[in-house]
């Protein structure tokens, strides 16, 4: 498994930008597609975007599409999630994961190790 720390979060006007970061250690980063997940207070896990391990290709959830922006620097072992033109209902735990697969899927249960979350909360 690889051990994953969020870090970025915090709170942000309607409209705003924060950028998250995951930093990975104790598996080979460059090798494996990695993702962001969120919880919103009294719902379920929902995915948010998903990278997969050279950075080429992206996917994206149809709520953050075109606001959001997933990436990746494997020189750090550092994953990325750009976040602009928030509204209220981005505020969430975000979890960064990671699985030992090639490509940016959308399961949740495809990624084996998991972040232990950073709060993003977005007022009107």
């Amino acid at each position: 498994q690889v051990q994953l720390v969020e870090s970025g979060g915090g709170l942000v006007q309607a409209g705003g930008s924060l950028r998250l970061s995951c930093a990975a250690s104790g598996r080979t980063f460059s090798s494996y597609a990695m993702a962001w997940f969120r919880q919103a207070p009294g719902k379920e896990r929902e995915f948010v975007a998903a990278i997969n391990w050279s950075g080429g290709s992206t996917n994206y959830a149809d709520s953050v599409n075109g606001r959001f922006t997933i990436s990746r620097d494997n020189t750090k072992n550092t994953m990325y999630l750009q976040m602009n033109s928030l509204k209220p209902e981005d505020t969430a735990v975000y979890y960064c994961a990671s699985g030992i697969i090639l490509d940016p899927v959308v399961v949740e249960s495809e990624y084996d190790s998991w972040g232990r979350g950073t709060q993003v909360t977005v007022s009107s």
